[in-house]
């Protein structure tokens, strides 16, 4: 039982270290342009802190096309970033 406990309790940590890195990871900015066809959005980002980026406008690939939905130009969002493939890709996307 004692090891029971243990190995919940590790877990445990260890899932709110990941919630506490993805947090940190979201980034902010301004969708400026959208290319549907292509999946990419550019944005008027803040810093970057998990790429060590400042901000700047950039394209990013979207790593899941349904992220289009309800988006705009102009739209604030919310995101976290990465390197997927060689490609900054947006892998979370909040409005």
């Amino acid at each position: 039982m004692t090891k029971f406990l243990t190995l919940a309790a590790a877990l445990l940590m260890t899932a709110g270290t990941a919630i506490a890195a993805s947090d940190s990871a979201m980034s902010s900015g301004t969708v400026t342009k959208i290319d549907a066809k292509w999946n990419k959005i550019t944005v008027d980002h803040g810093p970057l802190e998990n790429l060590d980026m400042p901000a700047m406008k950039m394209v990013f690939v979207l790593a899941d096309p349904a992220m289009l939905e309800g988006l705009s130009e102009g739209a604030q969002i919310n995101f976290v970033a990465d390197r997927v493939n060689g490609k900054l890709t947006i892998t979370e996307l909040v409005q």
